[in-house]
């Protein structure tokens, strides 16, 4: 007869138990049902606040209800389990159900911590922690203009980004302590962090309690006892967690003082056919808020009860995390001071980065250590504090990185021992990810996830599985290139090098004579992009249309209701008041939401596809030309007003924009491009932000490459100074051909110089020495690019066939999608919400 295992909780933690249940073969031995309490199976609640960002329930969901039937697990949901008999063995549901149990797994998780503040129960009052949570917050956003939250943790940070996801206007982060994060990182790390998310719109009160609530029913402003007042109309509480131990009290098992379910080091509570797991469980004294010791808890258990050996150890709690876009790493002993340890600090608060290392007195070992802002050294410092690696003579390079440019990462991946865990979440070590490499020569990414699942939890583990894969490869003897895909046995180099001796100007040519199989979705872009690059052709001709990006394809920005943008193009932001008034007529004729960017262009919004070319007809008549919104190319050269009208400005920055933007329309590259030229060092055009911008100086122009805004923001860097307007034009060029020849597909130019070795320095050694004697033929390959130009709309206005690619319905190309909805907005409209 098998016997029964009750699982309460279908969390992450109670998910994954089921999983190592049934990998081990005794596993069919057993009857396995599983009660939760929400409406839908298992969900990723790490990667929670990307419903905001457009992810669904099923891409959060981590295993569908057929998985568990197929499994032979008898899943019910939104049926909690009330009372435990321990005597008879049994558990009652809220339903009413009543099942016998050999082995009970409590996996209740936790749940939010509400601080008994008066006034919490108001409407605009939410915490942070399930679907339902943030369908509720979704629905009131759409009329709340100024957001708090409460708790500035992790949980607190990650909630507030989903209120700038949700569109509100002001952010406020509240927290009691005196500064950010006091569990992960030091204050020092928390005053950088501090500055980062304040210039990504965030407004930090510390050192504040929160008195009251105040509002007729509907949350008005918040009260501290510090006299002071806040008016909000959105708050999110999320000052903590608390564990679901409610049952197990009422069952008489032991709790801790503070909350959680006692358990030794098998996870076995007071009661020995009764174990608990993840956030519920009180282990070592402590509740383990992460989800990889629930993961290893899960394990244990499963082990334990299928008859083998395994204990839960103190768990290292270091963790890897992007709050708002911005890296925040602890590891080891944090906080251990002199005279414990030495501690060697790096802070750059330009750029918003703050690293520390502890390091032992007899200097042979890492301790542990902060690192805010760029977390890109967190894999290789944990695994040399986790495995007591000897410290090379100069430590900083492990933060820094080695400055002789001889010591490369990944060497130090292959110096770490089998038994080194690469991924915490699902205990996956080096050894286990080697053997698959070597023994049954799985050589991909996707490979060693589905053999291994390491890099399928949190995924900070990739880049150094990645790393493994090609150095273990390497070892093996095997000659490891970067390829295109499948399709294609070169890199994108290597094919760019020969599509251009070649002379082919189709992607089926260059498939025919230079690859194999039909093709994919990624080496179809990627070739149209290097053929765009090479010749300047109109991208929708000779059969080129079908493998472009989607929003290549129609020439436009794809939006959520499946109309398009329309983007002409600005140069400089400088407009004629007669083109403005052709826009406001487009606009009119068409009912387009109008939109000033950031780039200074102005964005037409709503429109139907078979309307675009009529829409370019006339912007085309009016002067106007693409904007290339939707290709990998330049997109705008921002300026300031410059010379012309402004008391500080020491050059004409408005022209030089024109100038630039001009030279460089359309061009065709691995990734977008923008620029901006600035006046004067007041930076007004922000150019130190992009991938090359030009500032004003009393001599000339000083020109920076190699920056962006987006999801991991970077200054630019400094190439040269004081150089005349043909001087910048000319480094600009070889720049962005060095790129566009050398560069990944969909790499932007600052993570490709991040990737440079010899960085910046070896940028200047090529493009201002000419170290490779590429400067002249970058010259005139550029010069013919620039004289090839045409604007793409214009030819399609121009041509009656490409026109025809313009429609929803090919038999009917006059009807409109009937699907796109619209709803009003201020004077305007807008994509209808989805449903």
């Amino acid at each position: 007869m098998k016997k029964k295992i009750i699982v309460v909780g279908n969390g992450m933690v109670g998910y994954k138990f089921c999983e190592k249940l049934i990998t081990k073969d005794i596993a069919k031995e057993f009857e396995i049902i599983v009660f939760g309490e929400e409406i839908r199976p298992a969900y990723d609640r790490v990667h929670l606040s990307e419903y905001f960002a457009g992810k669904t329930v099923e891409d959060l969901t981590m295993a569908p209800a057929s998985w568990y039937a197929e499994n032979g697990i008898n899943l019910i949901l939104s049926d909690p389990i009330v009372d435990i008999d321990r005597d008879a063995k049994t558990v009652r549901s809220h339903h009413g159900i009543v099942e016998g149990y050999d082995y009970l797994v409590m996996a209740t998780g936790s749940g939010a911590f509400v601080p008994p503040i008066p006034g919490v129960e108001k409407d605009g009052v939410f915490v942070y922690r399930t679907i339902e949570d943030l369908d509720l917050m979704q629905n009131h956003a759409k009329k709340a203009t100024k957001g708090a939250v409460i708790g500035g943790g992790l949980l607190g940070l990650e909630a507030a980004k989903a209120l700038l996801d949700l569109g509100l206007k002001e952010v406020h982060v509240i927290e009691f302590a005196s500064r950010l994060m006091p569990r992960q990182i030091d204050e020092a790390g928390s005053r950088v962090l501090q500055a980062k998310l304040e210039t990504l719109g965030l407004q930090i009160h510390l050192n504040k309690n929160t008195q009251e609530i105040v509002g007729e029913g509907v949350i008005e402003a918040m009260q501290f006892a510090d006299g002071s007042r806040l008016d909000v109309d959105m708050l999110v509480i999320s000052a903590g967690i608390k564990p679901r131990d409610e049952v197990a009290r009422v069952a008489g098992l032991e709790v801790g003082i503070r909350g959680g379910i006692v358990v030794d080091n098998a996870l076995q509570t007071s009661d020995p056919n009764i174990f608990a797991i993840g956030e519920c469980a009180l282990a070592h004294h402590m509740i383990y808020g992460l989800v990889a010791p629930g993961y290893e808890m899960a394990e244990v258990v499963a082990t334990k009860i299928v008859g083998g050996e395994k204990e839960f150890m103190p768990f290292d709690m270091s963790t890897k995390l992007k709050l708002i876009g911005v890296d925040v790493a602890s590891f080891g002993d944090a906080f251990i001071q002199e005279p414990n340890a030495q501690t060697i600090v790096f802070e750059n608060s330009a750029k918003g980065i703050y690293k520390r290392i502890n390091i032992s007195n007899d200097g042979k070992y890492l301790l542990g250590g902060v690192l805010v802002g760029d977390a890109e050294q967190y894999n290789m410092l944990l695994q040399n504090t986790k495995n007591k690696t000897i410290l090379p003579a100069d430590p900083e390079d492990l933060m820094l990185g080695s400055r002789g440019g001889s010591e490369g990462g990944a060497s130090g991946v292959m110096a770490l021992p089998d038994e080194a865990l690469i991924c915490s979440c699902e205990a996956v070590t080096k050894g286990a990810i080697c053997h698959e490499i070597v023994e049954n020569q799985v050589t991909t990414l996707d490979g060693i996830k589905k053999c291994t699942k390491a890099g399928t939890g949190c995924g900070g583990c990739v880049p150094m599985v990645k790393d493994l894969i090609n150095e273990t490869m390497k070892s093996q003897g095997v000659f490891v290139r970067n390829i295109l895909c499948e399709h294609f046995d070169y890199t994108r180099q290597e094919l760019f090098d020969l599509v251009k001796i070649k002379g082919y100007k189709t992607y089926n040519d260059v498939l025919d004579n230079l690859g194999k199989g039909d093709g994919c979705e990624v080496c179809k872009p990627a070739v149209a992009s290097i053929i765009a690059s090479l010749w300047n052709e109109m991208i929708l001709e000779k059969g080129n249309a079908t493998v472009q990006d989607s929003n290549d394809r129609f020439l436009a920005n794809i939006q959520k209701n499946g109309t398009y943008s329309v983007v002409p193009r600005i140069p400089g932001g400088e407009i004629t008041p007669e083109k403005l008034i052709v826009i406001g007529q487009v606009a009119l004729k068409y009912n387009l939401y109008t939109k000033i960017t950031g780039g200074q262009r102005i964005d037409l919004f709503g429109a139907h596809v078979s309307d675009l070319p009529e829409i370019w007809e006339e912007l085309v008549n009016a002067g106007f030309e693409s904007g290339h919104a939707y290709g990998k190319s330049l997109r705008t050269v921002k300026s300031c007003v410059g010379s012309t009208w402004c008391r500080f400005g020491v050059q004409d920055a408005v022209s030089f924009a024109i100038e630039v933007e001009e030279r460089y329309r359309g061009l065709r590259s691995p990734h977008k491009l923008k620029s901006a030229v600035s006046g004067c060092t007041r930076e007004c055009a922000e150019a130190q932000s992009k991938d090359f911008g030009i500032i004003a100086t009393e001599k000339g122009w000083n020109l920076y490459v190699c920056g962006n805004g987006g999801v991991k923001p970077r200054h630019a860097e400094l190439l040269a100074t004081d150089i005349d307007s043909e001087t910048c034009l000319k480094y600009i060029d070889r720049f962005l051909m060095f790129y566009i020849k050398t560069a990944e597909p969909l790499t932007r130019t600052a993570p490709w110089l991040d990737k440079m070795e010899g960085g910046i320095n070896y940028l200047k050694s090529v493009v201002i020495d000419d170290v490779l004697g590429m400067g002249e033929t970058w010259d005139s390959e550029m010069n013919l690019l620039v004289e090839a130009y045409k604007c793409e709309w214009k030819e399609v206005v121009d041509n009656p066939e490409l026109r025809k690619r313009f429609t929803h319905f090919v038999n009917a190309p006059k009807v409109k999608d009937p699907n796109a909805k619209f709803e009003p907005m201020r004077e305007m409209v807008k994509a209808a919400e989805w449903k």
